[in-house]
């Protein structure tokens, strides 16, 4: 499958999930790309959104290759055969750096936020699509410590191995494309996949019709 964009992905995932309307949603997003999506998503469920700030820890020899990841109030997910072979040191200050940029997100994205509770509710947590899987698992990992009645994995696209594993964790996993010969990376499957800044981020959502966002 070739998405247009992300706000294509986002239409059609919204239409896989409309058996859930009417339900007390809550729509997380993993920024900065989850986030167009997602708009999607809660606009078309009449859901408001919040975001699940999450940052992958990339390799010092790769930083595009995720070894780690970590969720604004959870602890990091890892590679553990990776995690065994790097220096302590190293890892402690790149943890470090990972936190420092995710509080940085989270006060840059607030102005355009009200905080949603989970708690009880039907959350489906939203990116636009997997490689690793690793920043995933650790929204999962943090969202299921607020204890909602049902959390739901809305995905593009994902590998068949990870897909199976989010199976296992989550009550629904909701993706247009599990592939067994997964092309590599996620921009593989756009043929428009730009990097997004944190105004962009802000503008998305705006224009949320969230009943839950503070004053702008």
């Amino acid at each position: 499958m070739l998405f247009k964009n992300r706000e294509d992905a986002g239409k059609q995932l919204a239409a896989a999930l409309e058996k859930y309307r009417g339900e007390d949603i809550v729509v997380f997003a993993l920024p900065r790309g989850g986030v167009v999506p997602a708009v999607a998503i809660a606009n078309r469920l009449d859901a408001p959104l919040d975001l699940i700030l999450t940052k992958k820890i990339g390799h010092p020899a790769n930083s595009e290759y995720a070894i780690c990841a970590i969720a604004e109030d959870g602890d990091p997910i890892c590679n553990a055969a990776e995690i065994e072979l790097l220096d302590p040191a190293w890892f402690g200050a790149a943890t470090d750096k990972v936190r420092r940029e995710i509080n940085r997100r989270r006060s840059a994205y607030m102005p355009a936020l009200a905080p949603q509770p989970a708690g009880g509710k039907t959350v489906i947590v939203v990116d636009d699509g997997i490689a690793t899987g690793l920043t995933m698992l650790a929204a999962i990992t943090a969202l299921k410590q607020r204890t909602p009645k049902k959390l739901i994995v809305a995905i593009p696209v994902v590998p068949y191995d990870t897909a199976k594993k989010l199976m296992a964790l989550t009550d629904e996993l909701v993706s247009l494309d599990i592939d067994r010969n997964y092309r590599g990376s996620v921009g593989a499957y756009y043929q428009d996949f730009p990097q997004l800044e944190d105004s962009e981020v802000l503008t998305l959502l705006k224009s949320v019709k969230n009943k839950g966002r503070s004053a702008l």
